[in-house]
């Protein structure tokens, strides 16, 4: 168990009036507890009581998990593949005494399943999102999980440095990808932070293209969006090359694009709001003329998921502290002609805000 944060989760839990929080596998039970699991067929659920130990429902192949994060013995309700996990619910239940509860559970990960398993076994059973409270906890990043960060950046530059050399006109998008995590894990990623995005041409008018079969070509522009998995954590960095000469207006736009994400790297204040972030940068965008074609917010959060807490976005007036980091990714993109995204990871300091990713951001040409 991660000692401070199970302590801070307590303590906002007993704020919010919950009597416990339900947490199954995925971000949020690795942040507490530091078990690494992941969703299946065979059910877990981590209970952090506040006024008890915490207590786990998992599967006996993977209870050494628990006991490696220090759960009692007593407090781990391991179940067999041949008994299944109904027992292993009434049990727990049973002995936390949740019935009249109100538990916490987060709305965007407990399926059915678990759901449905708790509310069977523990009478008069309420629930209430416990996400804002968990969300919080990890919007403030520390120097831990920073410095994992910051490898995560350079390993991720690393790869990309070593991948453009190889590139040339005629491999398809496909390839590129393949090309590019082989050289993440052998840069020393311990895992993709996602599958990369690699589109080209009128492929790249679509933000969140999935690489095809078909090739590079002179003339186009190229959309790269990758990051690297270290120690839990992941970087995100989005770069645009050109594939030989290509035409005014793509550079024209290009141009624009890096403006505005240099405007919203600069706009990043301790106080400043994700809103305020994204005006900054789609202002430069409209100005050009060219804000039809910025589609998706200026950025998001970012930690031990691609995507988390905060987003950079209109509308979001949330108050930016210390230790936070997310995207500044503006984009355009021209239907039938393709797109410019320009991606940098950015952590609030309390200077300022500083940019994680260093990766030239002038435009590079391949297959000049």
């Amino acid at each position: 168990m991660h000692q401070k944060r199970l302590e801070k989760l307590i303590e906002q839990t007993l704020g919010q009036g919950l009597d416990a929080v339900a947490l199954v596998p995925g971000s949020n039970m690795a942040y507490i507890s530091g078990i690494h699991s992941h969703l299946s067929e065979r059910p877990i659920v981590l209970f952090v009581p506040v006024d008890d130990d915490p207590a786990i429902i998992i599967p006996i192949l993977e209870a050494p998990k628990a006991e490696t994060a220090g759960i009692a013995p007593e407090r781990i309700f391991a179940w067999s593949d041949e008994e299944g996990y109904a027992d292993a619910f009434r049990r727990a239940c049973a002995q936390l005494e949740l019935s009249d509860s109100l538990l916490g559970v987060e709305a965007l990960r407990m399926r059915v399943l678990e759901l449905e398993l708790l509310q069977r076994y523990v009478p008069n059973l309420q629930t209430a999102h416990a996400d804002p409270i968990l969300d919080a906890l990890r919007l403030r990043k520390d120097q831990q999980e920073l410095q994992a960060m910051e490898r995560a950046v350079a390993i991720a530059e690393i790869a990309m440095h070593n991948l453009l050399p190889q590139l040339r006109i005629g491999q398809t998008e496909k390839e590129v990808a393949a090309m590019l995590a082989r050289e993440l894990m052998s840069a020393g990623a311990d895992g993709l932070a996602f599958d990369p995005i690699v589109s080209a041409g009128p492929n790249a008018a679509s933000p969140h293209a999935v690489p095809t079969n078909r090739a590079l070509q002179k003339g186009e522009l190229l959309i790269v969006d990758w990051g690297a998995l270290v120690d839990g954590y992941v970087s995100d960095i989005t770069r645009t090359f050109a594939l030989g000469s290509v035409p005014a207006e793509l550079r024209q736009i290009y141009d624009v694009v890096r403006t505005a994400n240099q405007a919203g790297r600069e706009a990043a204040r301790p106080g400043r709001s994700g809103h305020e972030i994204d005006v900054a940068t789609r202002t430069v965008i409209e100005n050009a003329g060219y804000g039809e074609y910025f589609i998706h917010r200026t950025g998001h959060g970012l930690g031990m998921e691609a995507h988390e807490r905060p987003q950079i976005v209109q509308g979001n007036d949330e108050p930016l502290p210390v230790g936070a980091v997310f995207t500044v990714e503006p984009g355009i993109y021209l239907p039938g002609r393709g797109g410019v995204r320009i991606e940098d990871d950015v952590v609030i300091t309390p200077d300022g805000g500083h940019s994680l990713t260093s990766f030239p951001r002038d435009m590079i040409t391949i297959g000049a």
